[in-house]
């Protein structure tokens, strides 16, 4: 058990390796409690929240999901979050266990027009089944059909194991699955009854380590890391969730200047050539020259291989180019690859 975010969370039931696996091949449960909710609606919410996100949420349907980076005036990452959409006059925020107070701050500092703002995280408790069994062993506590769920999409209520529910399509392990949320005090006897209902499937409950393990093999961004208060969206390889096409909103103007300028700074995937675990922070460096650092490294089980995503200087982020990774003061050698590291297996 580690300290995350003021949470007390395990890095391990079983093992790392061994969780990470069941995963990719069967299934696994975490407890993402400690993901923050905030509720915002009102008759302006819609464009209260257009005007603060980077993607667009104009043409989102009712019971769909979207991801989107929030930004500060600078271009800089206040954190990414999941937008679910109720309708046009109500909306739910899954942000960042860490963020929680200060991503609620940061609305409430820029509110505007007939908006309400609520930070409802201690209702919740959310978990996530992940892996391609998830949905067979979900289904087995649930009357609803849970294959008419899309990708990035939810029902706002249902009953699974007898409790009631918001049910998404969503998580972050590159894995189909689903994340499920309900009342605070019904946390744990669901959680015993979807590892009970998955025990012969191969469900296995799943820490904080292999939930790492996970997201980085999909390149999925980690808040810290791949995007911070320093690193824009841009940057980290997240284009496709900034919308610079639409109205104005907060950091619009300086990731319109990157853009057209170019990026001094891009994210790269790479792997070992030399021995060495590259870790987060670690300095990339040419010709004895520091070009940038580790964001985020690992061994990756499903690869078995020494991996890393890294920030480098633009000019030498050309996939096939060797880099130098320090560690523990010594340069080990290492080369750009594509991302993500592994295919991701949404049921879209």
């Amino acid at each position: 058990m580690i300290d995350f975010g003021g949470w007390e969370l395990p890095v391990q039931y079983e093992g790392i390796i061994e969780e990470h696996q069941k995963v990719r091949n069967a299934a696994g449960i975490f407890d993402v409690s400690h993901m923050g909710e905030i509720l915002v609606k009102g008759p302006d919410a819609e464009g209260f929240l257009e005007g603060l996100v980077t993607n667009s949420i104009l043409k989102t349907k009712e019971n769909q999901i979207v991801y989107s980076p929030m930004c500060y005036p600078n271009g800089g990452v206040v954190d990414d979050l999941l937008v679910y959409k109720y309708s046009r006059e109500y909306y739910l925020l899954v942000v960042n266990a860490s963020n929680t107070l200060k991503d609620f701050d940061w609305l409430t500092e820029n509110k505007g027009g007939q908006v309400e703002i609520d930070n409802v995280s201690e209702n919740f408790v959310q978990l996530a089944i992940q892996g391609p069994k998830a949905e067979s062993i979900l289904q087995s506590l649930t009357d609803t059909d849970l294959s008419g769920i899309r990708f990035f999409h939810f029902l706002p209520q249902t009953l699974v194991g007898g409790f009631n529910a918001i049910v998404s399509r969503t998580g972050y392990t590159g894995e189909d699955g689903f994340e499920v949320y309900l009342e605070a005090g019904s946390g744990e006897a669901l959680w015993n009854r979807i590892l009970e209902a998955g025990k012969e499937e191969g469900l296995v409950p799943v820490g904080l380590g292999a939930r790492d393990t996970l997201r980085f093999e999909a390149a999925l961004p980690l808040y810290g890391q791949e995007i911070s208060g320093e690193i824009s969206p841009l940057e980290a390889g997240l284009e496709r969730f900034v919308n610079l096409g639409k109205d104005g909103f907060i950091g619009k103007e300086a990731l319109q200047e990157q853009r057209d300028k170019g990026l001094k700074r891009k994210l790269v995937g790479f792997e070992m050539v030399d021995r060495g675990i590259p870790r987060s922070h670690y300095e990339v460096k040419l010709n004895g020259k520091t070009e940038g650092f580790v964001t985020t490294g690992s061994y990756s089980p499903t690869l078995k291989s020494n991996i890393g995503m890294a920030l480098i200087n633009s000019q030498y982020a050309i996939e096939g180019n060797e880099i130098d990774i320090e560690i523990r003061k010594k340069c080990a050698r290492a080369k750009i690859i594509s991302l993500p590291f592994y295919s991701k297996k949404y049921k879209k």
